[in-house]
């Protein structure tokens, strides 16, 4: 079962002056089973969750969506991918919960979604939880969309586009002056349409179509479908024998 959420979506300026997306939200509880992913010829030491149906519904997007919250009492930060049907799932694997060790020391406080964003989630040890939850699991989580999306990880060969991209000139700023222009969650959609091509050509070109767009005042990589629903471009990966996905 999951829990209620409200969700309100603002443009605020950030503490950089730069204009961002700012959620506001409550948090969703929900239960969901680990399953282990398919994978020929090599095994993996990750799992993954499909979200309730209904506890995806309340997310403020069909494609990827930052969170945080906790995982059987341990916090998070991750971002929830789109599995092409209107949903979304999560990679859990040791770094999901190896990530915030070294910062979260603080004592356990209540999930508080209206915090800062380099507020993390408090938790009673640093520990990461023993034994790790493994495939087969019912984890509980409780969730909430991040107050402010995270600067995403550039891919290096689109970086190095950018800097070899001609500089704009006044009033007219080119891809560079552009992509610093637009709000981390732009940026995210762009390094998302340019990353999910499994062809190199094909990841090649969008990053050059990409420098074009943002020369040209684009904010956002065109005709993009984020949740993988209508081009049937993304999925969740697909269970292995041992685990059943339980939520259709």
């Amino acid at each position: 079962m999951s829990g209620v959420a409200e969700i309100q979506v603002n443009m605020k300026k950030n503490k950089s002056g730069v204009e961002a997306e700012i959620w506001t939200a409550s948090e969703i509880r929900f239960t969901a089973k680990l399953l282990r992913p398919k994978v020929a010829g090599r095994p993996v030491s990750w799992t993954f969750l499909t979200l309730p149906r209904d506890a995806s519904a309340k997310l403020p997007s069909r494609g990827q969506v930052t969170v945080e919250g906790t995982i059987n009492g341990h916090p998070f930060q991750a971002t929830l991918e789109p599995d092409g049907q209107g949903g979304h799932w999560l990679k859990v694997d040791r770094a999901l919960f190896n990530a915030d060790r070294k910062r979260l020391k603080r004592g356990r406080e209540p999930l508080q979604v209206d915090r800062k964003p380099h507020q993390a989630l408090g938790r009673e040890s640093d520990e990461l939880p023993q034994p790790l939850p493994k495939a087969g699991d019912v984890v509980t989580l409780e969730i909430a969309p991040v107050a402010e999306e995270p600067e995403p990880k550039v891919p290096a060969d689109l970086r190095k586009a950018l800097t070899a991209a001609p500089k704009g000139s006044p009033g007219k700023p080119g891809a560079r002056e552009a992509w610093a222009d637009i709000t981390p969650a732009a940026r995210r959609d762009f390094i998302h349409w340019i990353t999910s091509p499994k062809k190199p050509e094909t990841r090649a070109k969008r990053i050059a179509t990409a420098c074009d767009m943002l020369a040209k005042g684009k904010r956002r990589p065109c005709c993009f479908d984020r949740s993988g629903m209508y081009d049937k471009s993304l999925s969740c990966p697909v269970a292995d024998d041992d685990s059943t996905d339980d939520r259709r």
